[in-house]
């Protein structure tokens, strides 16, 4: 093979490997969601640390901007829709603020209301990015378009119940 072939072969491998590993970094971040009725200013950012794959675990790190916690938080309140069959670890469940995680006080699951329950030891107050971790979640082993709404209950003399916005969490099969 001549100098010049062996050249764009290299090349060529080059390319594939630096795609495939693209890719491989790809799985499991939100990606560009175009026509999902929700307003781009109440999508957050999430990460599948596992690829998200159907019937596989995984652990969904949910965050919530800064500029959203206007409020702080006393307790965090995450809603999945009726058709997510997924299961969740209540001993594995972390809020950090800047990488610390945080006391939790008590994570409820209510499975018939579809609602997870976090309530903090000690109130957030700062405006600070928060991340809400579940580890050792089992996905749906029917992949899916799953919109988990986040909320958060003010601390406060009148405890007010705040949305903060939608992750839009793709499972694949």
């Amino acid at each position: 093979m001549n100098r010049k072939k062996r050249m764009w072969a290299i090349a060529l491998a080059g390319c594939m490997l630096g795609g495939m590993q693209a890719y491989a970094l790809a799985d499991g971040t939100p990606g560009l969601t175009i026509f999902s009725g929700v307003d781009r200013e109440d999508n957050l950012d999430f990460h599948l640390d596992f690829g998200g794959r159907a019937g596989g675990w995984d652990r969904y790190r949910l965050r919530v901007p800064g500029k959203k916690m206007t409020q702080g938080a006393a307790k965090f309140f995450i809603v999945y829709p009726d058709y997510y069959t997924g299961k969740f670890d209540l001993e594995a469940v972390e809020v950090r603020v800047k990488n610390q995680s945080l006391p939790l006080r008590e994570v409820i699951w209510d499975e018939e209301s579809r609602i997870i329950e976090i309530s903090m030891e000690e109130p957030i107050t700062e405006s600070n990015e928060v991340e809400i971790v579940f580890s050792n979640v089992k996905n749906p082993n029917s992949g899916g378009t799953f919109y988990f709404q986040g909320q958060v209950l003010a601390p406060g003399e009148i405890p007010i119940r705040l949305h903060l916005g939608t992750w839009i969490l793709s499972i694949s099969r």
